[in-house]
């Protein structure tokens, strides 16, 4: 866009409804409520992912009603959309989750064709889980109008035996319950305490990894993602987005001039920064893709090589995102990045500032034990490697932000499908020293690229999660 030409609030929404031709679309509108006074002003899409399926994106509906009145009072005319979502952990290890990676193709396409067909000019997404937010920030790289994804928010942690639990302490105490390491009372009082409200899953797993990674990309607002779903606090952030996406809105701020290379490094930082989810490899590749930025997989290991982890996070540490938020927030682990010289604090926010103004203001909460400095990190690489070789000529992902160990080498048990390594797995078929290879479950060969947390979580469970090793062409999240 030219700097220099004011740009027009109504760039889309003046074709649809204004004129003497377009009355039949507005007395279409006028059936469900909207004045000639709203079809006058600027027409803002609240895209959301609501659905009674799982807790991650349960709290979305009732966080975009205060979006949009956010909207209304900044002088816009909201217009509410909904698309669907797959939960990774209710559909984990069953043929359910072969749905889930596909989601996310359907998701971005759904938002996209609405906001198309609409012709809406300017899009919140709210977003709260595995492939919403991905997909989230595909549509609106496609779309190229002034928005932003906003983060749901982190479900609260649960409480078990006095420590904080997350789901991920289930898919182990199943394993554990297995080897007889767990009773059947306690597991079923770990199941009903583990997730005690709406919200995301709670460790640094998909859904928290690409919230910061988005909040640090500059495709969604500084400050906003770190407040848990069910906290009070959520609806004043739903109303400020709603404010923020007018100003941006009248800015003419687009996201192709958000996203640069260096934006797209910056997000692979954060993402290793906080030992996050291997899943961020192939989501950031696929929003390079519609970005048209040149990115490869081999970039994770330059970018990572020079990423310390400055976060203390589940599972492979001991904090989980609501502590993030009470120590200071994403903000302060990307305003200390900027500051260790990892992240480029010039690139671009949705508010128009630049990362560095953006995270000015964070500090840390006074004896917080949560996020470290990039000169006394946690760890001094970052917690993803790329790995090539004979079973993966192209490139594969190992998460070692949690790892002790760098080689093992042991018989290989190889299994056609997941559903038959859990079962080895629960039954006591495995042993220490062992690697089990799981194949036929990638894109194609699955298909659908499942996700193994079932697996590693019993393997863990049952006191083997540091001498087996895994490989497949499947997926894993954070845990």
């Amino acid at each position: 866009m030219d700097q220099t030409t004011q740009f027009d609030p109504r760039h889309k929404s003046r074709v649809m409804n204004d004129g003497r031709d377009r009355a039949a679309a507005r007395a279409m509108l006028h059936a469900i409520g909207f004045s000639d006074d709203d079809l006058r002003k600027p027409i803002i899409g609240v895209a959301h992912s609501w659905i009674g399926t799982m807790p991650c994106n349960y709290g979305l509906r009732r966080l975009a009603q205060q979006v949009m009145a956010g909207i209304r009072t900044a002088g816009g005319t909201p217009m509410e959309v909904n698309t669907i979502a797959i939960s990774d952990g209710v559909t984990m290890g069953t043929e359910g989750m072969k749905a889930s990676l596909v989601s996310r193709e359907v998701i971005a396409d759904s938002i996209e064709l609405v906001a198309r067909g609409h012709m809406f000019d300017a899009i919140v997404i709210l977003a709260a889980c595995d492939k919403t937010l991905p997909a989230s920030a595909m549509a609106l790289i496609r779309l190229d109008i002034p928005g932003f994804v906003l983060y749901g928010g982190s479900i609260y942690p649960g409480r078990f035996h006095n420590r904080d639990v997350t789901i991920v302490d289930v898919f182990e105490g199943v394993g554990a319950n297995a080897a007889g390491r767990m009773t059947d009372e306690d597991l079923s009082i770990l199941e009903h305490a583990a997730c005690p409200g709406s919200g995301a899953c709670g460790g640094q797993f998909t859904a928290n990894t690409m919230a910061g990674a988005l909040e640090t990309l500059g495709l969604s607002p500084v400050g906003m993602a770190s407040v848990p779903q069910d906290d009070p606090k959520k609806e004043k952030i739903g109303f400020r987005a709603g404010e923020v996406i007018m100003d941006q809105l009248r800015q003419g701020l687009l996201p192709s001039q958000i996203l640069t290379r260096p934006a797209f490094e910056n997000m692979i930082a954060s993402a290793c920064a906080t030992g996050g989810s291997t899943n961020i490899v192939l989501h950031s590749l696929a929003m390079a893709r519609e970005a048209g930025i040149d990115l490869t997989i081999d970039d994770f290991n330059a970018i990572s090589e020079r990423t310390p982890v400055i976060a203390d996070l589940m599972p492979g540490g001991q904090y989980t995102a609501v502590d993030v938020y009470n120590a200071g927030g994403i903000e302060l682990i990307t305003k200390r990045l900027i500051e260790g010289g990892v992240v480029d604090g010039s690139q671009l926010t949705p508010t128009g500032q630049t990362l560095t103004e953006a995270t000015a203001h964070a500090e840390p909460t006074e004896g917080q034990k949560v996020v470290y400095t990039v000169e006394a990190p946690l760890k001094p690489t970052g917690g993803l490697v790329i790995l090539k070789g004979n079973l993966a000529p192209e490139g594969s992902v190992i998460k070692i932000a949690a790892a002790d160990r760098g080689y093992q080498r042991g018989p290989a048990r190889v299994f056609e499908r997941e559903e038959d390594a859990m079962h080895a797995v629960t039954e006591g078929q495995i042993n220490a020293g062992d690697i089990i290879v799981i194949r036929y479950e990638g894109p194609r060969g699955g298909p659908g690229m499942r996700e193994m947390l079932g697996v590693t979580g019993a393997l863990v469970g049952a006191g083997l999660g540091h001498t087996v090793g895994l490989l497949t062409d499947g997926r894993f999240s954070g845990g």
